[in-house]
C-alpha cells in the first residue's frame, strides 16, 4: 500500500510535534525543518485541527500543538484520517468507477480485507512510539525565515 503525499507530510508533522508536545509549532516552521511547501501543510495542519488531532492557536506564542497525549493516537486511525477520501484503488472510490469486471470480481473483498489489517496492525503502535528525537538547535545560524538550522 502507498500512502499520499499528504499522510506523509502530516505524519513528519506529527512526529515533530509529539517530540515536544509542550511548545507550539508553526506550520511556517514545520515547512523550514522538513523542507516542505507551507501552503500544503497548512492544509494537512487544517484536516488534523477539524479532527481534534491538534489544536490551533494565533498571534504571539501561537502555533499547532497536540490535542490530546501523543501515547493515545493510534497510527492506523492517524493514516486512515489523513488518507481519507483516498481509495486504494478506483473502484473503492465515491465516483464512477470504469471497472470492466464489476460484479464478477473476487479481488475486491480481499483488497478491503488486507486494508483493514493494515490499519489494524498500525493500530498497535501510537504516535508517542515514533516521535521524532528532540533537536539540537544552533541558535547562532538562521535560515531564510528566520528559524534555527537544525544540527
Amino acid at each position: 500500500m502507498r500512502l499520499t503525499s499528504f499522510t506523509d507530510y502530516g505524519l513528519r508533522m506529527l512526529m515533530r510535534m509529539a517530540s515536544e508536545p509542550e511548545r507550539p509549532f508553526s506550520t511556517t516552521e514545520l515547512a523550514v525543518e522538513f523542507d516542505l511547501s507551507r501552503n500544503h501543510l497548512s492544509k494537512v495542519m487544517q484536516r488534523l485541527s477539524r479532527a481534534g488531532i491538534v489544536e490551533t492557536r494565533r498571534g504571539g506564542g501561537g502555533g499547532a500543538v497536540l490535542a490530546r497525549a501523543a501515547a493515545e493516537l493510534r497510527l492506523g486511525d492517524l493514516i486512515a484520517l489523513l488518507e481519507e477520501g483516498q481509495a486504494i484503488v478506483e473502484c473503492f472510490g465515491s465516483g464512477t468507477s470504469h471497472c470492466t469486471i464489476k460484479g464478477r470480481c473476487r479481488l475486491k473483498a480481499r483488497l478491503r480485507a488486507a486494508e483493514r489489517a493494515f490499519l489494524s496492525d498500525l493500530n498497535r503502535s501510537t504516535l508517542a512510539d515514533i516521535a521524532l528525537p528532540r533537536l539540537q538547535w544552533q541558535p547562532d545560524r538562521k535560515c531564510a525565515a528566520g528559524l534555527p538550522h537544525r544540527t
